[in-house]
């Protein structure tokens, strides 16, 4: 019996011992199980996940879509409206501003369209005027003769051009019935009309106009020839029109140094002294040449001459 209790107590005691190790190692346990970490990583994975999570993502992915387009569009717009209207204030200062610098370029261009007028590209000599002195007999020529011829010397002294469709020396030039047209209505003739063909008929009419058919200089026919007469081509240049007269001067009368017939109006390439001039001046009246070529519409012929109608100073 003593034998058995005292194993009953040893195992009690081995036991009791054993379950204070076990609870000691379970408290041990316990207390190292904070220590190594388990849970703060499991602390920091769900951090980690939240911070991974779309949840945040979504948020500020809206906040950017929401403050992206509110803002971008609003200064695009303000931005492009602004540069809209401050574009089209600038444009519009500078054309007119062009406009102004082309405007004053016809009054530029008056300076040099009398050389360019007048030579259509082309250099020729000076233009030639002639004192009334240097004409032979021009004192007794009849008042109103000598206004008329007075008139279109003075236009000589110049420098005007050949300037096709001007009849006003103010535009630096004038064609050959331009020059006829604006000193006959300088002079009391308003009803000379404006082209050379129409100035034939005119002076046709009037019944005053001498044919000529010969080229000789000497000609019967030019027996009544007198200064201040019309003097009519036709072949000048080519143009279609009825009756086919393409230019027109005034007779002068005899040079007193060369004793050979002038003329005054303006030319495109007539002569005097043997040089070609374009423009406003005093050119040799003589017979043109033969045609060069079978085409006589493109070669000049001497038609006639006539008194200037309702001038009867003669």
């Amino acid at each position: 019996m003593k034998w058995l209790l005292i194993l009953a107590m040893l195992v009690g005691t081995i036991g009791a011992a054993d379950a204070a190790e076990e609870s000691l190692g379970t408290k041990i346990k316990k207390i190292l199980e904070p220590a190594p970490t388990p849970t703060p990583s499991r602390k920091h994975r769900k951090r980690s996940s939240k911070k991974a999570t779309p949840t945040p993502s979504p948020a500020a992915s809206p906040k950017q879509k929401k403050a992206s387009p509110t803002p971008s569009p609003s200064p695009t717009s303000k931005t492009k409206s602004k540069r809209k209207t401050a574009s089209p204030t600038p444009t519009l200062p500078d054309s007119p501003a062009a406009t102004e610098t082309r405007s004053p370029t016809p009054a530029e261009t008056a300076a040099p369209s009398p050389a360019e007028n007048r030579a259509h590209g082309k250099k020729g000599a000076p233009n030639v005027s002639l004192l009334p002195e240097e004409i032979a007999d021009y004192d007794s020529y009849p008042p109103k003769v000598r206004q008329i011829l007075d008139a279109g010397l003075a236009l000589t002294k110049q420098n005007l051009g050949h300037s096709y469709g001007s009849a006003d020396p103010a535009n630096g030039g004038m064609d050959c019935s331009g020059f006829i047209y604006y000193v006959l209505r300088q002079n009391g003739f308003p009803d000379v009309p404006r082209d050379s063909s129409q100035q034939y008929v005119w002076v046709r009419k009037a019944g005053n106009f001498n044919a000529v058919l010969s080229r000789k200089e000497d000609s019967f026919e030019f027996d009544a020839l007198k200064p201040g007469d019309l003097l009519f081509w036709r072949g000048t240049y080519n143009i279609d029109r009825d009756p086919p007269i393409t230019h027109t001067m005034i007779y002068l009368g005899r040079e007193k140094r060369t004793k050979k017939r002038v003329m005054v109006g303006s030319s495109d390439g007539r002569t005097y002294d043997g040089k070609q001039r374009w423009g406003v001046s005093v050119f040799d009246f003589k017979m043109p040449p033969p045609p060069s070529s079978g085409d006589a519409k493109i070669s000049p012929v001497f038609v006639g001459y006539g008194r200037i109608p309702r001038l009867k100073e003669y």
